[in-house]
């Protein structure tokens, strides 16, 4: 399964929540070749925003992903509150909503160090290449230290591009 982002992404836009793409979708629109299976991204955690959050997904019935069947779970604000990072499924796709990432990757640091653009029929704010690959080095997982060959490479060849 991909990535759903023209659903997510309208999906959040639309209702005004203040978020950051990063992970898989920031590497797509950097250039990767790479597929991803969910959507990634740092939220403001300010109460409008978190608001805005609760109500554009419940009629998408977010669930935790992974947890067992039938494990109570109320998507509300007092949810996102108490909480912070969340691996949703969703009706629409898979998820990963982020207060904080690895690396200081709170959305008001991350702000600075991105970029809005249009992305899957969408426009909204994408972290820049040389903060997600800051990102994937913090994380450090497997799979992330893969993709930072591709990244630099990409990061080489738009400096390459500038010059």
């Amino acid at each position: 399964m991909t990535a759903n982002f023209d659903q997510i992404l309208p999906l959040l836009a639309t209702h005004g929540v203040r978020f950051i793409l990063i992970g898989g979708g920031a590497a797509i629109a950097h250039g990767s070749a790479r597929s991803t299976q969910d959507v990634d991204v740092v939220y403001a955690r300010d109460d409008a925003n978190i608001r805005a959050l609760a109500e554009c997904l419940q009629p998408v019935v977010p669930r935790l992903r992974g947890a067992p069947e039938g494990l109570p779970f109320f998507w509300d604000e007092a949810t996102i509150r108490n909480g912070l990072n969340f691996t949703l499924a969703t009706d629409v796709g898979d998820l990963d909503l982020l207060g904080e990432v690895a690396g200081n990757g709170t959305y008001e640091s991350l702000l600075r160090d991105s970029a809005e653009i249009e992305i899957f029929g969408t426009r909204c704010r994408c972290v820049t290449l040389s903060r997600l690959i800051q990102l994937k080095q913090a994380a450090g997982r497997p799979r992330d230290l893969e993709a930072i060959a591709e990244l630099q490479a990409l990061a080489e060849e738009s400096e390459e591009g500038r010059a």
